[in-house]
Order: C-alpha cells, then structure tokens, then sequence
C-alpha cells in the first residue's frame, strides 16, 4: 500500500528521491522507469491513459511503498483519494533550468520519434502515445516547445498540487534540501550518509535513447 505519492514533474529530483526512499525504507518505489522497462506494465497503464480505462489503484501500485515520478505527477489527486493516508511530496526546482533539462533529455524522445516514426504496436509507439498523451499533450497543451508556456503550465501544475491537497498536507521540496526536510516531514531520522543525486542529464540521454530503439510490446 502506497504511504507517499510524489506529485513533482519529471526532471524534479524525482530519481533522487526514489533512492533517497528507498534507503530510508519507503522502498519498493515506483517509477516511471518500471514502466519504460516493463512492456505487461506499459500496456496497463497505455490502456488508462490513452484508452480510458478505469484504473484499479491497489492493484497498480501492488507491492510498492512509494511512487514518483510519471503517472503519479498527473494522476496525484485520484491516487491521494485511493490512499488517502499517504503523504505527499511536490518536488520542484528552478523553472529555467527545469525546462532545459526536460527539453534536452525526456523531449529528445518526442523529437527523435518525429525524425524516426516508431513501428505502429511497438512499445516504442505504445510508449510515445503514453507520454504524449498523458504529458505532452496534456500538461502541456502541445506546446512544450514554446518555453514561456511550458514554463507557465509547470508553475500551474505546482501551484494546483498545493491548491487541491492542501499547503498543510504537501510538502514542496527541492532535492537540494537534502535529508533535513525530507526527514523531518517522514518522521524519520536523518542517515548519516550523503543525500543521493541520481540519473543526471547524460545518464536520462541513455536512457531516452533506449527507450527510442524499443522493440514490440511485451512481458518482461
């Protein structure tokens, strides 16, 4: 049963975070690379946001502690409602910087499927259709290209988070904080180690051109 939902855009920390719950036991954690990575898992949740259909929460995020990242940063609201003894964490950053690493690592796919149209049924497409449906498109109008919009939709999406849950039941959080925040909102004691800063710029560029050479969709 989920006990935190992460409601920050992606390029907000969220791997990050996803390490940082992990050791502090709020693992398992779910990201969206557990979809990338899972074509049974990809056609789920394709079928929810692309299809229409009526999503089973308890049996969507069986198994997991913790979720950030993708879905979750879009569908917040419905998942608080499923769980709603869960708390949740909105991770931010600067919005400049935001915007150019989103631009340069998660839109690199949307662009190189433009250049390269996937194979139609492949997880590559199925993938495509996913994020652009539930992002691109939708978060973002069809206008992530233009800055000042996609700028402007991730502070309303920021300042929607907080307006709906509530500023007492969220906290706002820059991975930058490091332990202190974090930990004080869990109620657990800060680790002695340093805060973990995962999947920069070049290591997401990898990942974007994995994902962009996906096979058919599949199991596994």
């Amino acid at each position: 049963m989920l006990k935190l939902i992460n409601a920050g855009l992606g390029r907000t920390g969220t791997t990050s975070l996803k390490v940082a719950l992990d050791r502090l036991g709020l693992g398992t954690c779910f990201h969206m690379f557990d979809i990338v990575g899972d074509g049974e898992r990809l056609e789920q949740w394709a079928k929810i946001v692309c299809d229409g259909e009526e999503p089973d929460w308890a049996a969507l995020y069986d198994g997991y502690t913790s979720a950030v990242d993708g879905p979750c940063a879009v569908y917040y609201r419905q998942i608080s409602e499923a769980f709603p003894e869960a708390k949740v964490i909105l991770t931010v950053r600067e919005a400049e910087g935001w915007y150019r690493s989103t631009y340069d690592t998660l839109y690199q796919f949307v662009l190189k499927s433009a250049e390269h149209p996937p194979e139609p049924g492949s997880r590559q497409a199925r993938l495509l259709d996913l994020t652009s449906t539930m992002v691109w498109d939708g978060v973002f109008d069809g206008r992530f290209e233009d800055k000042d919009h996609a700028i402007a939709a991730y502070h309303r999406h920021n300042e929607e988070v907080v307006r709906v849950l509530g500023a007492d039941n969220v906290l706002v959080y820059d991975v930058k904080q490091g332990w202190e925040p974090l930990c004080a909102f869990l109620g657990v004691d800060v680790p002695q180690e340093e805060f973990p800063h995962a999947n920069d710029s070049a290591a997401m560029r990898q990942r974007i051109a994995a994902a962009a050479g996906a096979g058919p969709v599949s199991a596994g």
